[in-house]
């Protein structure tokens, strides 16, 4: 595989900021074709700590 330098024009880093603004937890994937950008795909994650709860209740009847 040979690697190539390619200059992104200001409009894609800032669509690639706008993407990364905010993200906790996620992905965000470049997709190039032909050395151009031709998308920008976010998938974002939610992460849940899982705290341990006192045991149940037990209720009377």
């Amino acid at each position: 595989m040979m690697s190539q330098t390619v200059e992104v024009a200001d409009e894609w880093l800032k669509r690639i900021k706008e993407q990364l603004a905010g993200v906790q937890y996620g992905i965000v994937q470049i997709t190039v074709h032909n050395s151009q950008i031709v998308q920008i795909d976010r998938t974002e994650r939610s992460r849940f700590d899982t705290v341990k709860s006192p045991s149940p209740v037990k209720r009377q009847r």
